[in-house]
């Protein structure tokens, strides 16, 4: 080939992991290792038509006419050297990140050049140790035609590449097989109850039972029993049992029924093993009513003895306690709580009022049912998002989880509500006290974790936070929420594409309002044909419920692209939508303001911001927010970071 002559190839970078640090510390050692990678490597090259280019120390540069034997080849040479590594000493195993990209190349002097060999160089260090990595180009030319699967990573910003690129990796077989033989049995699904009564309207009973079951059996030390919004979604599948432990990454699935006839239940409970396919225990209970909780303990100490863990410390009594001994407040309970889960409906203040009244039932049948106390604080201080009554609801809300700690104070569920209420009062300090002991309490109780993530992302303590929305999430792994949360906080770091990563599986998870952060982090990543799209789903989906939203929603893209007169021509209408159409915020407000070079009005609506006490203004959103970057010095932003309880720093520090 003439040099300078521009041809369309397949590039592939390999680079052994480790390599470098091997070379610090024992350098025969590394001579070694460089060569028998070496040997690995070339042997296969002239079977999928592979021209060598170069090698740079441990890393291949490897042309192919082909993406298709481009990936064949890498495929083959990770699992060559995934058999060669099997039983050899940790620091004699050869482990490569291969990338690869297709697209043009110009030849001169032996060697190649372009931007195809930039991507893939880039790719590269994005596969984990003995995986692959390749760009989307080469997904679409392979993905009918290659024989392992490929799951995307999203799009990355690479270093020196203009634009995002989404990647993708090849899941190898090994990975598949190895994930079912550890699954962990002690990581445990409860399935929702089928309810096989006469009365349909008994359904929120049999969803009542799965949640009381699994709350019970998180109360069982050395389990982690994934949280009630993951499992729900099950409810009336026709998946298997493997199929839906893959899922969760769960090693045990507890399924069952519920029939109830006046006032006898039967229920029906298993416990399947989900790598053996097998059955490891089935029990049938014929009680009366009144007996619910002597089957939700029973059904606690048989998984217990099944998977041979011990239960909680007899002096804690947990399992064996009675919430009540009333089954009509019982029953108010459950259908407060079949309302409580549909909240992020549409009708949501709806639902949380009835909730509610469900809730005070309860109470008035049993007085001694701390629960019942529990989610009438929830419902009162939920109602507290949606401007109602804030203060009065506030009090509302601390005077019913405080009857609740009276009745019980060992009762997770009302620490960790009572300190979502602190964090609502900036007593952050009380709060975390309240945090800790609901986890010592039940450490899988999901929500303690999502909430207190939510008092640490406050206060922009990085590390803990995400400690915490991960345990959240593991717990909880089909949360939309949680995933969202995630995202929230990477996109406060400013890692937008690992923030759009997570939002996008939020709206897949069915988070369909999380499609407003998707738009807004295309916007950061300048990437507007992508943004307009989703902007315009935006739009599609709220014009019914708040016909005026295309005002916010063009208010915004303008700022995105740079528009100023755009901008200020709109602001006004936003500024009249603030606190009547969703997603219209303060800070919101003051972004514009500041981007418009108007300092004193945005600081107007940053005050007006703190000053509300359903405001979730916190200290990580102000040092995230870009366009007060230049504004880190002002009297004004450090007053306003101080009454939010932090020092100024940046969202990187």
């Amino acid at each position: 080939m003439a040099d300078g002559e521009r041809r369309l190839a397949a590039i592939m970078f390999t680079d052994i992991v480790g390599y470098t640090s091997l070379t610090q510390g024992n350098e025969a050692l590394a001579m070694q290792v460089l060569e028998e990678h070496r040997k690995v490597v070339r042997p296969f090259l002239p079977k999928h038509d592979g021209k060598e280019v170069k090698t740079m120390g441990d890393a291949f540069l490897i042309e192919f006419a082909s993406a298709l034997e481009a990936i064949r080849c890498a495929f083959e040479i990770q699992q060559s050297l995934r058999e060669m590594d099997s039983g050899r000493p940790p620091e004699r195993r050869i482990q490569l990140r291969i990338g690869i990209h297709v697209g043009d190349v110009i030849h001169s002097q032996n060697d190649v050049y372009g931007d195809a060999v930039n991507l893939a160089s880039r790719i590269e260090p994005l596969a984990e140790p003995g995986g692959i990595c390749v760009s989307e180009q080469v997904y679409y030319q392979v993905k009918n035609k290659f024989e392992l699967p490929m799951e995307s990573l999203g799009k990355r910003t690479l270093k020196n590449i203009a634009e995002p690129v989404e990647v993708f990796r090849v899941v190898p077989p090994w990975e598949e097989t190895a994930g079912a033989r550890e699954l962990d049995q002690r990581r445990i699904a409860v399935l929702p109850f089928a309810n096989f009564s006469p009365d349909p309207n008994d359904g929120y009973f049999a969803d009542g039972i799965t949640e009381e079951i699994i709350s019970t059996v998180a109360g069982i030390s050395g389990l982690s029993v994934i949280s009630r919004t993951s499992v729900m979604g099950y409810k009336g599948t026709t998946k298997k049992v493997d199929e839906i432990g893959r899922e969760l990454k769960v090693g045990s699935v507890l399924e069952g029924s519920f029939r109830k006839a006046g006032n006898r239940i039967r229920v029906t409970a298993q416990l399947i093993d989900v790598a053996g396919d097998r059955h490891v225990w089935a029990q049938n209970y014929d009680r009366n009513l009144d007996d619910v909780f002597a089957v939700q303990s029973d059904v606690a100490r048989q998984v217990s003895e099944a998977l041979r863990v011990r239960i909680l410390s007899p002096e804690d009594r947990r399992i064996t306690k009675k919430p009540t001994e009333n089954t009509a407040a019982y029953t108010m309970y459950l259908k407060g709580r079949s309302y409580w889960s549909q909240r992020a409906a549409q009708n949501m203040v709806d639902n949380i009022t009835k909730a509610l009244e469900c809730f005070k039932e309860s109470v008035k049948e049993d007085p001694s049912f701390a629960l019942g106390y529990v989610g009438q604080a929830d419902c009162y201080h939920k109602l507290c998002e949606f401007n109602m009554e804030v203060e009065a609801n506030l009090k509302r809300s601390e005077a019913q989880v405080d009857m609740a700690l009276e009745l019980d104070p060992d009762l997770a569920e009302a620490h960790a509500t009572k300190a979502t209420i602190l964090t609502s009062r900036r007593d952050y300090p009380s709060a975390e006290e309240e945090f800790k002991k609901a986890i010592e309490l039940k450490p899988g109780y999901a929500s303690a974790h999502h909430w207190y993530y939510l008092m640490l992302h406050d206060q922009m303590r990085w590390d803990e936070e995400l400690e915490q929305i991960q345990k959240a999430a593991e717990l909880d792994p089909l949360s939309p929420i949680i995933c969202y949360l995630i995202g929230h906080y990477y996109q406060d770091r400013r890692d937008y594409p690992r923030a759009l990563e997570q939002f996008k599986r939020a709206v897949e998870l069915g988070g369909s309002s999380t499609r407003w952060a998707v738009a807004s982090t295309y916007g950061e990543l300048k990437l507007f044909d992508e943004m307009k799209r989703e902007y315009a789903a935006v739009v599609e989906a709220g014009r019914p419920f708040n016909p005026d939203i295309g005002v916010l929603v063009e208010a915004e893209m303008a700022y995105y692209m740079g528009d100023k007169e755009k901008v200020r021509r709109l602001l006004p209408e936003v500024e009249a939508q603030y606190g009547r159409i969703y997603g219209t915020s303060a800070l919101g407000i003051a972004s514009m303001y500041f981007f418009l070079g108007e300092d004193d009005k945005g600081f107007e609506w940053l005050d007006r911001c703190l000053s509300n006490i359903n405001s979730s203004l916190s200290a990580a959103d102000m040092q995230n927010e870009v366009e007060l970057d230049r504004l880190r010095d002002d009297p004004r932003y450090i007053s306003l970071l101080k009454k939010l309880g932090q020092p100024a720093q940046h969202a990187d520090a």
